[in-house]
């Protein structure tokens, strides 16, 4: 089964496009959660990923705040800003789609799901080993897909040596899974890896492997909208240089 994981579309509606234009024809599509926040287009984000066929969503801590169960000033002041206008803008529908996705780690086949870490599906990030570390005996499956650091990377636990490493990947560059890690798609909005171009991987759920891809987007155009609407310039600025 050819699956496609996302992560951390955060309102960028052409990101998005882009890269279900990449990815293809896929079996099913599992999105790590984090679809509103920062960009311009909560609504037509959140409406394309409701139509998206075979799909697993989960609950980001942006779309937790968007739907009233997070205070605002848990963010800093621009992701509070993006906030507020995300929450006078989206749907009541979009609204009901967001409060129906788990908040907590979900287990499909031989991964498990969740949006920061299985320790802490909303909030921890899984930025070095240390943080990996602290997170392997938290998930029972052979390897735990997670967003949240818009990072496109991996950590692996070996068994033998109780050694976590910090695996390089680069786009294209087709990974063989080995039990146990960790691994995030990076973020298809909003790429924190110097790296502007929208991030995401396919999982090949038979063959056990995992390849991370970049897509190419229109950010100029992007950047025009988050302007427009008066988001915070810095939401704006960081697209074209992935920071």
């Amino acid at each position: 089964m050819r699956v496609l994981v996302m992560s951390d579309i955060h309102a960028n509606y052409t990101a998005l496009m882009a890269v279900l234009a990449d990815a293809g024809a896929v079996d099913e599509t599992w999105c790590l959660g984090d679809l509103v926040g920062y960009g311009p287009d909560p609504n037509a984000v959140v409406e394309e990923i409701r139509d998206i066929p075979n799909l697993t969503c989960m609950l980001g801590n942006h779309d937790v705040a968007v739907i009233g169960k997070m205070p605002l000033e848990t963010f800093n002041g621009d992701a509070r800003r993006s906030l507020t206008y995300h929450e006078k803008v989206i749907s009541a529908s979009n609204v009901d789609f967001l409060r129906s996705l788990p908040s907590n780690a979900k287990v499909c086949g031989e991964a498990t799901l969740a949006h920061g870490s299985p320790r802490d599906p909303l909030w921890e990030y899984i930025l070095n080993t240390l943080s990996a570390r602290l997170n392997f005996e938290h998930f029972e499956t052979p390897w735990c897909f997670v967003g949240h650091s818009h990072i496109q990377c991996k950590f692996t636990l070996n068994l033998n040596t109780d050694r976590v490493s910090l695996d390089q990947v680069k786009p294209d560059v087709t990974i063989a899974l080995q039990p146990k890690s960790i691994l995030n798609p990076g973020s298809v909005g909003q790429p924190r890896d110097r790296d502007p171009r929208a991030a995401y991987a396919i999982y090949d759920t038979e063959a056990r492997t995992w390849t991370p891809r970049r897509a190419e987007y229109d950010i100029a155009e992007v950047q025009e909208r988050i302007r427009a609407v008066g988001l915070p310039e810095k939401h704006a600025a960081r697209l074209a240089e992935g920071w």
